[in-house]
């Protein structure tokens, strides 16, 4: 009988349980109250703070409790022109401008939105990475739907009354600029969790990998494998509808 394989030991937890200790807290829109869903409420930008293991900067906004003295500090996701001490303003009445949150239904055609709730009142699920953005393409006031286009280029529909912040998420073409040393990909991946450096698994033997030994780094069966699959087994492309390039032009059906 084979080892444990590492797909299997992560499920445990263990060493493999994400670095959270010097993170900011949970980036979340405000909970939704009676001022949001009937008007609106205006926050101040305090802060605008890099959170480890995050690619897209937080904000610090502060909103005056509407039901008690005192003030709230919300986590906001930052989106592209953010700024201190700028007022933004959440609600059903807010005005359609870089920052503010409103519901998707309020939202006009072709603006770009970020970090949107799925369900309302879920404080935002949908394009919340650094760069990313969704669009809003359709709106059906009588049965209180939008549609939107996904980061991904899908289209979901949403209930018009889930929310959404405007503007592009902050902290874009993170990516396009190359790492080029292992040092960086190190302290990368130290914010994160240890999930670096990767053995491939063509490159360990057969006790500890199903991909493993053979002369010549091969696989040497199949890469695909069945979504019921025993764990130790689980490894490639599972349950794969499909798999090699996506040949010809793509058509988007709206």
């Amino acid at each position: 009988m084979g080892r444990v394989i590492r797909s299997q030991r992560k499920g445990a937890g263990s060493i493999f349980t994400s670095r959270t200790h010097r993170r900011k807290g949970a980036a979340k829109l405000r909970s939704l109250d009676y001022a949001e869903r009937e008007g609106y409420l205006r926050g101040l930008i305090k802060e605008i703070i890099h959170d480890p293991g995050r690619g897209a900067p937080l904000a610090k906004i502060q909103f005056r409790d509407p039901y008690r003295f005192k003030t709230r500090t919300e986590l906001f996701i930052a989106t592209e022109g953010m700024y201190t001490g700028q007022f933004v303003y959440c609600g059903k009445n807010a005005k359609l401008a870089i920052g503010n949150t409103m519901p998707v239904g309020e939202m006009p055609e072709g603006s770009i939105i970020s970090n949107i709730e799925e369900k309302p009142g879920d404080r935002g699920s949908i394009a919340r990475a650094s760069g990313n953005y969704a669009t809003v393409i359709g709106q059906n006031a009588e049965d209180g739907i939008t549609r939107i286009r996904m980061p991904s280029g899908s289209k979901k529909t949403l209930q018009a009354a889930c929310r959404a912040t405007v503007g592009v998420v902050a902290g874009g073409g993170r990516i396009e600029k190359p790492l080029l040393k292992a040092g960086r990909a190190f302290f990368k991946h130290r914010a994160k969790r240890n999930s670096w450096p990767r053995t491939r698994g063509v490159a360990m033997n057969p006790v500890d990998h199903v991909h493993g030994g053979g002369n010549h780094q091969h696989i040497g069966k199949a890469s695909t494998v069945a979504r019921s699959s025993v764990p130790g087994q689980k490894v490639g492309l599972i349950a794969a509808r499909r798999t090699g390039l996506i040949r010809g032009s793509k058509v988007n059906k709206d």
